[in-house]
């Protein structure tokens, strides 16, 4: 099982649900989505801070492998100028989760959540328990 998260734009969608077929067409049909997608230099801004401190999956090195502190990703970017997708390995999805958010806020960009089906958007308040519904604590 992984955890995943969507950047895009902040200008692509403004709500919840919207969000959610946002993802949906970007995991069915990327290119009929990347044509509705604004673009945005802070995707390859986030991605380049974000890779720097965890390489994606194909750039770790044999024998830092199974290092998930060093690499948390469990599967490669699907990625554009428009967008990201991430998939992190379950037991670090409360870290990338923090990193990726707070990454999104420093490029203007916004982050879906698609286990909790949640859109948060630089600057804005979540509504709502802030809680994905996995976590018990």
């Amino acid at each position: 099982m992984s955890f995943d998260l969507a950047v895009w734009p902040i200008a692509a969608v403004s709500n919840d649900n919207d969000a959610v077929a946002l993802y949906r067409t970007l995991c069915d049909s990327p290119e009929e989505a990347y044509e509705g997608l604004p673009e945005s230099t802070g995707i390859n801004a986030f991605y380049t801070e974000l890779t720097a401190r965890h390489p994606e999956l194909d750039d770790v090195p044999d024998d830092r492998v199974d290092d998930m502190d060093f690499c948390p990703w469990s599967i490669a970017f699907d990625r554009s100028d428009r967008h990201l997708l991430m998939c992190a390995v379950w037991s670090k999805a409360t870290y990338v989760e923090e990193i990726v958010r707070t990454l999104a806020v420093k490029h203007g960009l916004a982050v879906f959540d698609p286990q909790s089906e949640k859109l948060y958007l630089p600057g804005k308040q979540s509504t709502g328990v802030d809680r994905p519904w996995w976590r018990f604590w």
